[in-house]
């Protein structure tokens, strides 16, 4: 079941610049939220859970379709049941699904160590300088007459 949340006929999740999974790619489920909330709570469904099956989804390219499978699974499940309207609790679970296929997308760059400047260097030694003089500084004093 597609949800209807009012994005017009060719709605897509937009996940990044280069990542737009159609809503038709997702599946839903809603339950009943459960905790307080008196006979609301126990008979509508506001729960939302939405799941996308990243192992079978075509909106993937080869390389992103293996960058999210080595790094949260072949299938990513969102859910939402923080307020009373299943619309709202939609729309949460969309974007924490957005958020988690994001972070999974991201490709962290490799860090090149550097050599600490010469500045750097010098900061660092009269550092050790002060912090060695007001350390003497705490010592008491010896007395020299014997």
């Amino acid at each position: 079941m597609v949800p209807d949340l009012g994005l017009g006929s060719g709605e897509r999740l937009r996940v990044g610049r280069t990542l737009a999974i159609p809503l038709g790619e997702l599946e839903w489920r809603a339950t009943p939220s459960g905790g307080p909330g008196g006979q609301h709570a126990n008979r509508a469904s506001t729960r939302v859970e939405v799941r996308f099956d990243v192992a079978r989804s075509p909106s993937l390219g080869p390389r992103q379709r293996a960058r999210l499978l080595e790094r949260l699974g072949p299938v990513v499940r969102a859910g939402a049941g923080d307020e009373r309207s299943q619309v709202r609790n939609r729309q949460i679970a969309l974007d924490r699904l957005a958020a988690k296929l994001a972070d999974g997308l991201r490709v962290e760059r490799p860090r090149h160590p550097t050599k600490p400047s010469r500045a750097e260097r010098e900061r660092r030694l009269l550092d050790k300088h002060h912090r060695s003089v007001r350390k003497k500084d705490r010592r008491p004093l010896r007395d020299l007459d014997g």
